[in-house]
């Protein structure tokens, strides 16, 4: 009885470590998350707000910044425009990044110089998204050399003004967020898929199946998991979409503000100093992606039933 007792307190001697190594998260959580989150609830019930030289507030209003808020016809033009332009990113990128998860993952196909590859594909996440943007403004301008390539082999007689039309601008945002996100996601589902059974592909084969009926089957339903967390990820970041449309548009969210998303609207009042009203939008946000990211949670749990 006296050995079991002293190994017992040895454990708990040895588990006080792992809380001495959870401090240093523990105090950066607090820090840079926890703290400015109830900051923000905090001030979304003030006026607080910069009105030439004059400082106004902070003065408490309770939820009138709310009502604000809702009353303003122009959020939800900005949550629509937000929402547009996360699918039109996702869903391209989601489709492309199964099939090289699929193509990289497949041991029978031995692709070949593959690092090589999945290097390749990831490196555009490594850019800075402002100098992405930067690059396509200057590609894509009315005199910028795709206009110019296509008029040259005359399936333009004038230059297209990309940035002047809607969907034109919508589809090189996009665009330019598929080509840096997608290396990642295809990392994310190759490593799900890797972790899949050998076993398993091995009874499909056995039993017939064809290849298609094998990825739909058996690989699928065994990313569920991965699935479900590239889908919110995804998610939250396409909600907080704010620097390639800021460095495409110059902030003014142009062409008749549809690329204007919630964050660039958000910076806005940021930067005229309307922390109440900057607080109001941010408390407005998390509780839209907690909705979304649930809804898709629970969407997920009832097709796996």
């Amino acid at each position: 009885m006296e050995k079991i007792k002293r190994k017992r307190g040895k454990v708990v001697s040895y588990n006080k470590w792992g809380y001495f190594f959870l401090i240093p998260f523990a105090t950066v959580y607090i820090i840079f998350q926890l703290v400015p989150l109830v900051s923000t609830f905090y001030n979304s019930f003030f006026e607080n707000y910069r009105s030439g030289l004059m400082q106004v507030g902070p003065n408490f209003i309770g939820l009138e910044n709310y009502k604000t808020l809702f009353s303003t016809p122009d959020i939800w033009i900005y949550v629509k425009n937000t929402l547009i332009m996360w699918v039109m990113c996702f869903i391209p990128q989601i489709i492309v990044s199964l099939l090289l998860a699929s193509w990289f993952a497949d041991p029978q196909l031995r692709v070949k110089c593959a690092g090589f590859f999945k290097t390749v594909i990831y490196m555009p996440n490594l850019i800075m998204a402002s100098a992405f943007a930067m690059l396509f403004f200057t590609l894509f301008s009315d005199s910028g050399p795709i206009n110019s390539i296509l008029m040259q082999i005359g399936l333009l007689e004038q230059p297209f003004k990309f940035l002047s039309n809607v969907w034109g601008t919508r589809t090189l945002v996009a665009f330019m967020n598929f080509l840096m996100w997608f290396g990642n996601t295809t990392i994310l589902l190759m490593a799900g898929m890797m972790g899949i059974d050998p076993a398993l592909f091995e009874a499909a084969s056995v039993d017939g199946a064809t290849s298609t009926q094998t990825f739909y089957k058996v690989t699928l339903p065994m990313l569920r998991p991965i699935l479900i967390y590239v889908i919110i990820t995804s998610l939250i970041g396409g909600l907080q979409l704010f620097d390639v449309p800021q460095v495409l548009t110059n902030g003014t969210g142009e062409p008749m503000r549809s690329s204007m998303t919630l964050i660039m609207y958000l910076n806005k009042h940021l930067f005229s100093k309307n922390y109440g009203m900057g607080g109001a939008l941010s408390v407005f946000m998390f509780f839209i992606t907690g909705i979304l990211s649930l809804f898709v949670y629970q969407f997920s749990n009832k097709k796996n039933d």
